[in-house]
């Protein structure tokens, strides 16, 4: 009896013990919610970041959200962007550090009227093209400068440069002979538009070798030295990959797991499915640890664009393995 009483206070006293708790990280994505960031709601869906003993916590993005200055106000641990954004703000004194690259290849490509003459890139010239900016602009600019194109409104030979907007008008109303898009996004608006794919020609910037790194994982350098942070991230890495592989093995389930994490309302199965099948495209091939071969083109494109790069020198520092050795080995 007593040792019964004893195995039962034991009992107790352990589970009056409080589980420790997850430790937090706030991700913050550089688009609305979408199946471009599905390896993220994924991992959170899945119970793989709980598995690691995390709470994260994924804030979507929007046309009046920078994810470069929410990172710099402290208000995310980790942000998803592109690169020549980030490589930007490193030059401009936000020490942002690359420390996972899930996406392998580029989304990024120009598509075009094929009535309008356009069948290769040398047909570009004389066109009004529709370009977005804010340091997407850069792999056009350097695409431009290496085929000898000005892009100054100015020249018989170059282009008109349409400041393009975050849709597909320009190219439907006959303003544009040619918009930017994404393989995963802004092509199948034209397509869905009624635009029959026989009518238009697409020109890929990775097979252009004008291609630069997207949605990268990127935190701030200081932090890098808290040995308590760089844990999390490695934590955080590991099961964001989990998600991201799972998301290229399921993409209907990865999709619709998207839409159940979709507040506004605003996406449709359909457009989620076929954006994901899409993103597995370009996710496939990479384990998270960034490509330095993937790394120095994508600088080598920066410092090539045109009078006004995104960036005038080779950063040093800006990427790291630290995390995905850690994480993934």
């Amino acid at each position: 009896m007593k040792y019964l009483l004893k195995l039962t206070a034991t009992a107790f006293a352990l589970g009056a013990v409080p589980a420790m708790a997850a430790d937090d990280v706030k991700l913050q994505l550089k688009w609305v919610t979408q199946a471009q960031f599905a390896g993220y709601y994924v991992a959170l869906d899945k119970g793989f970041y709980g598995e690691e003993g995390l709470n994260v916590t994924i804030l979507p993005g929007g046309p009046d959200i920078s994810p470069t200055q929410v990172l710099a106000g402290g208000g995310a641990d980790v942000t998803v962007d592109w690169m020549p954004s980030a490589l930007s703000a490193r030059e401009k004194g936000l020490a942002m550090v690359n420390i996972a690259q899930p996406f392998k290849s580029s989304g990024m490509m120009l598509t075009c009227w094929k009535d309008a003459g356009i069948s290769s890139p040398a047909d570009l010239t004389n066109r009004t093209l529709g370009v977005w900016f804010g340091g997407n602009e850069f792999p056009f600019l350097s695409w431009m400068s290496q085929l000898g194109i000005s892009t100054d409104g100015k020249s018989a030979t170059g282009v008109e440069v349409l400041k393009q907007g975050f849709n597909v008008d320009p190219l439907l109303q006959r303003e544009a002979d040619c918009i930017s898009t994404m393989t995963y996004n802004e092509y199948w608006q034209v397509i869905d538009a009624g635009v029959s794919s026989d009518e238009l020609v697409t020109f890929k910037y990775e097979d252009h070798d004008v291609a630069t790194l997207e949605d990268g994982l990127y935190v701030l350098d200081e932090n890098l030295a808290d040995s308590a942070f760089v844990d999390r991230m490695t934590r955080f890495v590991r099961a964001s990959m989990k998600g991201w592989k799972y998301a290229e093995d399921n993409p209907d389930e990865a999709a619709l797991i998207v839409l159940d994490n979709d507040q506004t309302g605003a996406q449709t199965e359909r457009h989620q499915k076929r954006m994901m099948g899409e993103i597995a495209k370009l996710t496939a091939g990479s384990n998270g640890s960034l490509d330095p071969a993937d790394y120095d083109r994508t600088v080598a494109t920066l410092l090539a664009g045109g009078s006004d790069p995104v960036i005038t020198k080779a950063p040093d520092g800006a990427w790291t393995h630290m995390i995905t050795d850690a994480a993934l080995n």
